[in-house]
């Protein structure tokens, strides 16, 4: 066990992106081409231990599975303010006219994150008991959006000769001294061991228990959750802004439950619960851009609890399955929070519950090549006129499909791929923030006439291998 937590973590360490809110919607690649349903429906062992343990009781051999797959993500982040919002005329600079409207877009530049999966089952024909372990990177979001220097304002607060109102100017990468953010990173992952167990009460009823401990990582630059240093009047020359954190980490805990019954006649029932996952504090090391050391910063956030339900129906050479999760964000420490502190800094995303639906259909009349077709649909959580506070986890995918294969390369040893591509619903838009405004313009402090939005698409390709032990 402490090997496998050894090669989970050197895995794991690296962004892992999701596509259902900040959730993983599928564990492997078998279970992302049924769009990631399988809590009635256990065609790999992968997909058993994330959304189920009660149905890894259908696996009666000792088998191993591991994918590894290569994700692009690919966020804009645009926004605008209108004429007057910098500056009014004779305001802090005068002689100068009102600062101009300005609007733009940015575009991530992060490139390509891998996605492991890793899982194992030991299963007896003639025993009611079967046991998992699996290592998978359930969560994660993260963006780069570089700093955008064609703004009214320059580098030390003075209005910009340089400006050129014909090109790009995307308001909220301007300079902090510009009254942006700058260059916006986020890096974010969420590592799940899980420890499952199942008993079969009867030849086609069977319960399941997964203990979870959890690694979760987080670096923010600028880092929001800190309180800024700013010298009135904002954006003046002397402002140290939002600092850049360091990567914070913290250990969580939680559990999964599930139930599973598939009759003689092919019909298939499943639930499962999985709690909230608690979490220590991530306790950041903060630093602001000149180089002076900033306070230290904590943020507490969870993972939300997950009730999930599925059936599932096999037949000849066809398996269908279906999904239908809800994701309680409203009582998760870090998303139930919304809003300000005194001091200017988030007190969390405030994000809604979520719906998730995953379709998948698995045709095995091909010898030796079965193909499966999936489909996912999420809920956007984000409230518009919270939209401003999600930016650096912008990764709300409303519609997935996939496509994935397997094909044996021995009597023991199975090659599985798919190929996934996510598109948000439209543009997720709300207000620019300013926690300076949020007397004048409560609760959040919402600049008239300004707008900030973000969407994206993502493209994974993946493969694995799954091996199956020899019955003695």
């Amino acid at each position: 066990m402490r090997n496998l937590l050894r090669l989970a973590v050197l895995l794991f360490t690296t962004a892992t992106f999701a596509q259902a809110g900040h959730i993983m919607q599928a564990a492997g690649s078998v279970n992302m081409s049924m769009g990631g349903a399988s809590t009635a429906q256990p065609l790999d062992i992968s997909g058993a231990l994330q959304w189920n343990p009660a149905t890894i009781s259908v696996f009666d051999s000792k088998i191993i599975s591991f994918d590894i797959g290569a994700f692009f993500s690919s966020p804009e982040l645009s926004s605008s303010l209108p004429a007057g919002a910098m500056w009014q005329a004779n305001q802090y600079y005068p002689g100068q006219p009102a600062s101009p409207a300005v609007s733009g877009v940015t575009k991530d530049s992060r490139g390509v994150s891998p996605m492991p999966a890793l899982a194992m089952v030991w299963g007896k024909e003639d025993s009611k008991h079967t046991f998992g372990v699996s290592a998978f990177g359930i969560s994660g979001f993260g963006v780069t959006f570089p700093q955008d220097n064609n703004s009214p304002v320059d580098a030390q607060g003075n209005p910009n000769p340089n400006f050129n109102p014909t090109l790009n100017s995307n308001p909220v990468n301007y300079p902090q001294a510009a009254k942006g953010f700058g260059h916006i990173e986020s890096d974010y992952m969420l590592l799940q061991v899980g420890l499952a167990w199942a008993y079969e009460i009867s030849k086609t009823f069977s319960i399941g228990v997964q203990p979870t401990i959890n690694y979760a990582a987080l670096k923010l630059a600028p880092n929001p959750i800190a309180s800024p240093d700013f010298t009135p009047p904002a954006g003046a020359p002397g402002d140290k802004g939002y600092p850049v954190s360091d990567k914070a980490s913290a250990i969580g805990y939680g559990a999964q439950f599930g139930v599973f019954y598939h009759s003689p006649g092919g019909i298939k029932v499943g639930a499962s619960y999985k709690t909230t996952q608690k979490f220590s504090d991530l306790k950041f090391k903060n630093t602001y851009l000149d180089g002076s050391a900033a306070p230290d910063a904590n943020f507490n956030m969870d993972y939300p609890a997950i009730l999930s339900f599925g059936l599932g129906y096999s037949k000849a050479n066809f398996d269908f399955a279906i999904d239908y999760r809800h994701v309680d964000y409203e009582n998760t420490n870090g998303f139930a929070e919304k809003g300000w502190t005194q001091t200017g800094s988030v007190n969390g995303f405030g994000w809604k519950n979520m719906n998730i639906v995953s379709v998948g259909l698995q045709y095995k009349g091909i010898e030796k090549l079965p193909l499966r077709f999936g489909y996912t649909y999420s809920s956007n959580p984000i409230n518009d006129e919270l939209a401003f506070f999600s930016i650096p986890a912008t990764a709300i995918i409303a519609n997935a499909f996939e496509f994935g294969f397997s094909y044996p390369l021995t009597d023991n040893l199975m090659l599985n791929g798919v190929y996934h591509h996510g598109a948000s619903d439209g543009k997720t838009e709300g207000k620019i923030l300013n926690p300076g405004l949020a007397q004048t313009y409560p609760p959040y402090g919402a600049i008239p006439g300004s707008t900030v939005g973000y969407k994206m698409t993502t493209d994974m390709i993946m493969v694995g291998v799954s091996y199956t032990f020899a019955k003695k």
